[in-house]
């Protein structure tokens, strides 16, 4: 088994746990995403574990290339939790939580949408932040194969603003309608002195079902297998941290267009997160779907290997799909290293699917004039990312 950090902590228990949000908005907090996935544990449960990290803020000179880990995330430090929490949790590595259900799985994922809500509270966009919150969870179970069921709401503030909550939650149906599937219920949190007046935190949880001899467990892949990736629109709802550095850095306000584009700044980075839901549901129905990673907290480089078979790798194309002008700003604004990048952002890829060389030539060739497909790669022998 893999193991993987993410940026993003995200915890769920098989058995009834409650998630609760971070927050301390006020002070440069880290979460490290993390998925605990065990196959099937000694008692027919799945467990799925995450913390949140205080650390303090370091200050780069201008001159010098920003990395995550200038921003107040460290992604290392982030593994070695992961590698802490294995000895406890045998088996992890994936992105959602199986529980047997007769024939079935039950896929449970839960997330928030980290310091992209700094960015809502600064622009007053809050009817998108929703379907965000849904698009992190669905995302995730669905690389199971699970079709979504249901989804359920945190929202948390200090003084609840009726008008901005109503926002939020449109998004979040909006989300759930997107993915199909329906918003069961929530709770709505009001914590006066906990939170600074007009910020809120939101956490979710999606539950799906996929039969058992359907679910996508990434054990027949092989050597010269296709990568196939799927667009993001953009930054989606992870490296935030690193985002809102570079933004301050650069000189140029969210109001300001971003170079290389007819949209302004805050456009690009409000964006909201592609749901693939039945997108990718639609590709497994058709056949040789070997596995899918969501690509989120810890990039493009560290979620990928987390549906590899021990032995395998993946070799990427460079310039086989098109990477949206917000990265390629962030990148010159921010002076980061290729690698940083890569393992930070999904670079204009969302999801991935690992497909048979047939599974690949079908997709392609059929795809429609609004579907948007890349052939990134290939698996090989060896073990994690390289670019050529």
């Amino acid at each position: 088994m893999s193991l993987s950090a993410c940026a993003e902590l995200s915890r769920c228990f098989a058995a009834a746990a409650s998630a609760k949000p971070n927050s301390g908005k006020s002070n440069p907090t880290a979460a490290t995403s993390l998925v605990i996935n065990s196959p099937i544990g000694r008692d027919g449960a799945v467990l799925s574990v995450s913390r949140s990290r205080k650390t303090s803020r370091i200050v780069v000179e201008a001159s010098q290339g920003l990395t995550y880990r200038d921003a107040g995330v460290d992604i290392d430090a982030g593994a070695e939790l992961v590698r802490r929490i294995a000895k406890m949790a045998p088996g992890i590595g994936g992105f959602g939580g199986l529980y047997p259900l007769g024939d079935s799985y039950l896929v449970a994922g839960t997330d928030g949408v980290g310091t992209k809500l700094m960015l809502a509270f600064e622009t007053g966009i809050h009817d998108t932040i929703g379907i965000d919150l849904v698009a992190m969870s669905v995302n995730d179970i669905v690389t199971s194969g699970a079709k979504p069921l249901f989804f359920l709401d945190y929202f948390a503030t200090g003084r609840l603003d009726v008008d901005v909550a109503e926002k939020v939650v449109k998004g979040i149906v909006d989300g759930c309608k997107q993915s199909d599937c329906v918003l069961l219920g929530g709770e709505t949190a009001e914590m006066p002195g906990l939170y600074k007046e007009g910020e809120y935190d939101l956490s979710g949880c999606a539950v799906g079902i996929v039969k058992k001899d359907s679910v996508i467990n990434r054990k027949n892949i092989v050597a010269g297998d296709v990568i196939i990736g799927l667009p993001s629109s953009g930054v989606h709802s992870n490296g935030f941290s690193l985002v809102r550095r570079v933004l301050a850095q650069s000189g140029l306000s969210l109001k300001d267009q971003l170079p290389g584009s007819n949209i302004t700044i805050a456009e690009a980075l409000m964006a909201p997160t592609v749901i693939y839901v039945k997108q990718v549901l639609d590709l497994i129905s058709k056949g040789g779907v070997k596995g899918i990673a969501h690509i989120t907290g810890g990039g493009f480089t560290d979620n990928i290997p987390r549906v590899f078979p021990e032995g395998l790798g993946a070799l990427i194309y460079d310039g086989s799909w098109e990477v949206p002008a917000v990265f390629k700003w962030l990148q010159e604004a921010g002076k980061i290293e290729d690698s940083e990048m890569r393992r930070t952002f999904n670079m204009g890829i969302g999801m991935i699917l690992v497909v048979s060389p047939e599974a690949a030539n079908r997709i392609l060739e059929n795809r429609g004039q609004t579907d948007k497909f890349y052939r990134i790669g290939e698996i090989i022998s060896g073990n994690g990312v390289t670019f050529s």
